[in-house]
């Protein structure tokens, strides 16, 4: 009826999805807006103006021609006639608006990290927005876990009350692996329900999406979950229910979430803070943290970002303004610490052949198997780098400009610095102890899980890694893991995440020194983390358990720091190291790499560019240029050049100097320089 009287008072058609819901919009004349296209334009491009009959609201998803074809664009505001003639808005896809608070967090993207608005949105919103999809019923997580009523510990009720209390809404939950952050977590939700808010739990990667979901599905029943691997039809369909949902939700998923358009928003957590899953590696190259952060204060939300290992950088930054909220106790009554053995790999009688394993370790994997309790072998290592070692006595070939490893070239035998360029020809008796016992050597997960498949061919045994087929991930296996029906669990960082596996008894970490090999600033964090994340999936319960590390670093600092879990002795000594090395915190990072088809081309670009940015920008520290890690990718020449900056705002303008092409990535704060 009031469809008919709106047309008959005004003479004119009213469109289908107009009389459908006159609350969203009708027509009154012609009106111009600003609209932000989704999807790749021409540089420094942010809006169009278009023109349509009908009121269309900040922030709806509209149709719209650019050129010969159609996009999806979204309406940033309302605007005066222009001087010119406007394309019409097609038509409006969606009633609901997105959420102001998105709109601006998009704006901040595109600024922050010098990226073109419309890649974006396209990062933001879900693909197909213009298709008629059918409904489509999700498949819901078959993941469980035992449902038990459990009561914060002191330790837990005195975290929580901080929390609450704090005017400050940003919180570092800095707890021990054990400690019951994810309770703390679910009493948050609880009470941002009791306001009527919604709240977004991010976790760093799909790995542990099942955990984390079978967790809170045991208290709340308006999980929403989206990660990856669903299919873009379900990504859509959970975005769209987002969109038109009228009661407060818990949205669990990975970094993405966060542009979930839920409206009444109160609460978001970043559990494993620290992960460099957090980081976009795709344009725009965005932290979720720093994106959760801004999203957090124009919704007036609290931000918990939880970790037994934060980032140096951001645990600095937080003592600072006082933020850190310390869980120092484990959550579990009479929970037993792990027995833990380091072995020094350099001694022979902990070698046996070319096994990736101590007759210890062997020892304790058979004993471990015959009590039918599970075993957890973690690798730490992270990319493929190639390391140079004494097998002697541990000395390690590094820069003595950058402090960091050197990478071996076999083909002309040199050991270089990817950081700053820096060179020397590789050494073949040992500098420290004149051993010829020079190493030159790296072992997989594909060559750990042969060996046990070899050595215990009775066990089942899973592998976990970057080469997982679809369906073979920790997300799928996660049941399985749970249940113990996995004997033999290898793999890399995947597993060393959050996992708590109530039949896991022990962890062995054949290579625990790896990453320190890696030529990158961030090296000893990361090893670190890893080590302590692995030495933290035991220890939890009241069940015995022991850590079998094996190092040829095994005086390491980082390595024992990471064996004991002590996080505050790894910070302290990090942190002067990041001083003396002018890194983050202490800095601002910005990573330009070329691509080309021939070295000469690239060597030349990057010297060009390094110069330019040497005489514009007298106060920043020019590194390089100097080959990539990845010096030949796909049939490419990659050359790097590192700014270091005390401001980033002079980064930001740096960007703006770098060719428009698809020869240069960009990338600021970058986690590593890899």
């Amino acid at each position: 009826m009031l469809a008919l009287l709106v047309h008959r008072l005004f003479k004119f058609h009213v469109p289908a999805t107009v009389s459908r819901n006159l609350r969203t919009c009708y027509t009154i004349g012609m009106n111009y807006y600003e609209v932000s296209p989704v999807g790749a334009l021409r540089r420094n491009v942010a809006v169009l103006t278009y023109v349509s009959e009908l009121i269309i609201r900040p922030g709806q998803m509209v149709s719209i021609p650019v050129g010969k074809k159609n996009m999806i664009g979204v309406v940033v505001k309302k605007a005066q006639k222009p001087g010119f003639e406007c394309k019409k808005i097609l038509k409006v896809l969606f009633d609901t608006s997105l959420p102001e608070h998105l709109v601006k967090l998009h704006s901040w993207l595109s600024t922050y990290y010098s990226t073109g608005a419309g890649i974006v949105w396209q990062t933001m919103l879900p693909s197909g927005l213009s298709k008629n999809h059918r409904d489509k019923k999700i498949t819901d997580t078959k993941a469980a876990r035992k449902r038990t009523h459990i009561l914060l510990n002191n330790d837990q009720q005195s975290a929580l009350r901080q929390i609450l209390n704090r005017q400050n809404k940003t919180s570092l939950l800095h707890g021990i692996t054990g400690s019951g952050k994810t309770e703390i977590y679910k009493n948050l939700v609880c009470d941002t329900i009791e306001r009527d808010l919604s709240s977004i739990i991010l976790v760093p990667e799909i790995s542990l999406t099942s955990q984390v979901v079978a967790e809170f599905k045991n208290e709340f029943n308006t999980v929403v979950v989206t990660h990856s691997k669903m299919t873009s039809v379900e990504r859509f369909v959970v975005w769209k229910g987002v969109l038109e949902a009228e009661k407060p939700l818990v949205v669990i998923g990975p970094r993405s979430a966060l542009f979930l358009p839920v409206k009444n928003l109160g609460l978001i957590v970043i559990d494993e803070c620290h992960e460099p899953g957090y980081k976009q590696g795709l344009s725009p190259k965005y932290n979720a943290l720093r994106a959760a952060a801004v999203l957090a204060k124009e919704t007036d939300s609290r931000l918990i970002l939880g970790s037994a290992t934060p980032l140096v950088a951001d645990f600095y930054l937080a003592k600072q303004q006082g933020a850190v909220i310390e869980l120092n106790k484990l959550a579990a009554k009479n929970a037993i610490k792990p027995k833990i053995t380091l072995l020094d790999m350099t001694k022979r009688e902990n070698r046996r052949g070319d096994s990736v394993f101590s007759p210890i370790l062997l020892k304790k994997i058979t004993d471990t198997l015959k009590a039918k309790h599970q075993v957890l072998i973690f690798h730490n290592r992270r990319g493929s780098a190639s390391s140079t070692l004494c097998e002697n006595c541990g000395w390690s070939a590094t820069c003595s400009r950058c402090f960091l490893p050197l990478t071996l070239h076999a083909d002309n035998f040199v050991s270089k610095c990817h950081l700053c360029g820096y060179q020397e020809k590789t050494p073949t008796n040992c500098p420290t102890c004149n051993s010829t016992g020079i190493i030159h050597k790296g072992v997989g997960t594909k060559r750990i899980e042969e060996e046990l498949k070899r050595l215990f061919p009775d066990a089942h045994i899973a592998r976990f890694d970057g080469d997982n087929k679809k369906n073979d991930g920790v997300h799928e296996k996660y049941q399985a893991l749970y249940d113990g029906t996995v004997d033999i669990i290898v793999g890399t960082q995947t597993i060393a995440k959050g996992l708590d596996l109530p039949n896991l008894r022990l962890v062995g970490i054949p290579q625990a020194d790896t990453g320190l090999s890696l030529p990158d600033f961030s090296a000893r964090e990361r090893t670190f983390q890893l080590i302590s994340q692995a030495v933290g999936r035991v220890g939890r319960n009241q069940h015995q358990t022991e850590v079998v590390v094996q190092s040829f670093q095994a005086n390491s600092p980082v390595v024992k720091f990471g064996i004991n879990q002590d996080y505050h002795g790894f910070y302290e000594s990090e942190i002067q190291e990041r001083k003396r090395g002018h890194f983050p915190p202490f800095s601002y990072l910005l990573k330009l790499t070329n691509s080309y088809k021939t070295e000469k081309t690239a060597i030349s670009t990057a010297k060009k560019l390094a110069q330019e940015i040497i005489s514009d920008f007298p106060d920043v520290f020019v590194l390089g240029p100097a080959p990539a890690f990845y010096e030949r990718q796909r049939d490419q020449y990659r050359w790097q050049i590192v700014v270091r900056a005390k401001n980033r705002k002079t980064l930001e303008e740096i960007v703006k100097k770098v060719p428009p092409t698809t020869y240069w990535q960009t990338e600021l704060d970058p986690n590593s320089l890899l």
